[in-house]
């Protein structure tokens, strides 16, 4: 069983390494797709227009493109389809659409690929044989598959991503630079989370943070705990240590 992993980039790149099966590589820039597939020991690299072929065709795309995408590389894909872009219900409407006889699952890693292996949300519009197969991949690679629902999966994104990363670049803005030995254990905790963040691509948190709500809560959190006074502020206390 075969798979093409259409985008080299990063996450591309720990699928066509975590898939235990032969794997064709490709991308909208060829030399990207080359690299890949030198530092893929087995894949190779073939052209973004292709017309071949494959059991699976797996996108590791943008998420401003996954759509346009999905509609491309449809007739690649000769028993399913899945993607890795990050949001779940843009491909698998667009899955459905495109493949509505074959087999669709939309996987979104939570994890960066340096990172692996971790949990791994799974939404199986259309599980099968080829699917399963990709999903005991991840599971022998150390992953947690998990399955979850589009709405709960994009609903729990405007938390675990689109509020946390706010929150996280929003100290980085406001944070004066003082010397290091004034860390507290909170403040160092928060910086390494600033470096954890910056030290991404700013275009995924860019798409993040225009696919999913959640930053305007932080902001409206922020304010409410910047006028708090007296009681007002211990409410906030209390209610965060509630959350927590």
């Amino acid at each position: 069983m075969d798979l093409l992993v259409v985008g080299a980039g990063e996450m591309g790149r720990w699928l066509a390494r975590t898939a235990d099966r032969p794997v064709a590589v490709t991308d909208v820039d060829p030399a990207v797709a080359e690299r890949a597939a030198t530092d893929l020991a087995g894949a190779r690299a073939i052209p973004a227009e292709t017309n071949e072929t494959f059991d699976i065709v797996c996108l590791a795309v943008p998420i401003s493109v996954v759509d346009h995408a999905v509609e491309r590389y449809a007739p690649n894909a000769d028993r399913a389809m899945c993607d890795v872009s990050g949001v779940m219900r843009a491909p698998v409407e667009a899955m459905r659409a495109a493949l509505p006889d074959r087999e669709r699952l939309s996987l979104h890693p939570l994890f960066a690929a340096a990172n692996a292996p971790g949990n791994v949300a799974v939404v199986a519009d259309a599980p099968g044989p080829a699917t399963d197969a990709l999903r005991a991949d991840l599971r022998a690679a150390g992953n947690r598959p998990f399955e979850t629902t589009v709405a709960e999966h994009d609903t729990a994104m405007e938390t675990v991503q689109a509020s946390a990363h706010t929150a996280v670049l929003a100290y980085a803005l406001a944070a004066a630079d003082v010397r290091e030995e004034f860390a507290t254990p909170v403040s160092a905790a928060l910086s390494d989370l600033v470096e954890t963040v910056t030290g991404g691509n700013p275009r995924v948190y860019r798409e993040i943070q225009e696919t999913f709500a959640g930053a305007d809560r932080v902001a409206e959190a922020a304010r409410r705990i910047a006028d708090a006074e007296g009681e007002a502020f211990d409410e906030c206390y209390r209610e965060a240590g509630e959350r927590g």
